[in-house]
């Protein structure tokens, strides 16, 4: 395939961060000699991750407007039109021939500038309920690569590709000596069930009390059980206090883990929230999953992207509100029921799209192909 000039915009969360950096890897995996430039907003988490992984990265003073009244929503207006300036002059400097958008308030004003310099957009949707950003930006995107299906309800149905999401290319389902690495890597017992509770990239204050108070409890119904537990960076201090002097010899809690795709592996049952890309990769990773989704995300897309699971049986949920009485209960019962962790493992393997990250690298050619032209 031939060379290519990309920006990807998007982020705030890992949620986007991660399928962008999916797309530029596969971008340059088909050709090297591809350019990309990333645009993100200031002091969000791609500022520190897109440089991480090895591209360039620019920062645009927008934000999100806040759901409560506060001074900052007065000044969003400013930042904004000052990001679609700046955006208009990283554009007609970089001259891409494509605009891809991941979703987030980051791509907005990127996508925006690229429409009126005649410059084609692709976005990406991970999510079972359209995000803001996306709706409005879609309206006239070339391209909408989805993860679910029914996406009409949001974006012109000749526009629409089912992708899927891109995943990291070293989550797959765990061989034998894949568990066994996975055991020595995390130091657990092979003679015991394994739980990893993990919260994603931010953490979660919700799963992090259930499990605070199935410690506090003794820990019922986890005799024989070791549980891997993420639990933010922003609540490690907070966690590392509650732990001190704590008797629980078989958890083991961090901010972050590196080792994704062994920690999968290790796992008998995964806990998780149902951000997009959580549920895509644990779908290629065909793991038994109870979702906890989120109630403080926009349109509650988290259980809507949960209960495509759990309606065909391919996961189980516990509200947010359930989870500090319910959850650790509905996990340790679980681990007592092989047959039906067996189910759900078969199951959510069928929903798995593991070269999503390459449909949509084909998507961008084609609209590349159909309505380059370079920037004004």
């Amino acid at each position: 395939m031939k060379k290519l000039r990309v920006i990807i915009s998007g982020g705030g969360t890992g949620g986007h961060i991660f399928p962008a950096l999916s797309i530029a890897n596969k971008l340059k995996e088909v050709n090297p000699e591809t350019e990309i430039l990333f645009v993100g907003a200031e002091g969000r988490m791609e500022m520190e991750k897109v440089p991480a992984a090895g591209y360039e990265i620019i920062g645009l003073p927008v934000a999100g407007l806040q759901r409560k009244l506060t001074l900052s929503n007065f000044a969003l207006p400013f930042k904004v039109v000052r990001s679609v300036a700046m955006a208009k002059r990283i554009l007609r400097k970089f001259r891409p021939d494509i605009a891809v958008g991941v979703g987030g308030y980051a791509s907005a004003p990127l996508l925006w500038a690229a429409v009126r310099l005649g410059i084609p957009t692709l976005i990406q949707e991970q999510n079972g309920f359209a995000g803001l950003t996306n709706r409005i930006v879609g309206k006239k995107a070339r391209s909408i690569c989805v993860a679910y299906g029914n996406m009409e309800r949001f974006f012109p149905a000749d526009r629409i590709t089912l992708t899927g999401n891109p995943i990291r290319k070293e989550i797959v389902p765990a061989t034998a000596q894949m568990r066994e690495e996975a055991l020595r890597f995390y130091g657990l017992d092979p003679e015991k069930k394994h739980i990893f509770v993990v919260g994603g990239s931010l953490g979660s204050g919700t799963l992090n009390n259930a499990m605070k108070k199935w410690i506090g409890d003794g820990c019922p119904g986890g005799e024989n059980v070791e549980v891997l537990w993420q639990c933010g960076k922003y609540y490690k201090k907070g966690i590392d206090e509650f732990m001190t002097g704590t008797s629980a010899p078989g958890i083991q809690h961090s901010d972050f883990i590196q080792r994704m795709d062994l920690a999968y592996a290790a796992a008998d049952i995964v806990i998780s929230r149902s951000g997009a890309s959580s549920v895509s990769e644990l779908c290629a990773a065909h793991k038994a999953v109870i979702f906890v989704p989120s109630p403080n995300v926009a349109e509650d897309h988290q259980t809507h992207n949960a209960m495509a699971l759990v309606n065909r049986y391919a996961a189980m949920m516990v509200t947010d509100a359930e989870a500090p009485d319910k959850l650790m209960k509905t996990a340790c019962s679980l681990l007592d029921e092989p047959e039906r962790i067996a189910l759900l493992e078969k199951n959510i393997a069928t929903l798995a799209r593991t070269d999503a990250a390459m449909d949509i690298v084909k998507e961008v050619y084609s609209v590349v192909e159909r309505y380059g032209k370079p920037a004004k």
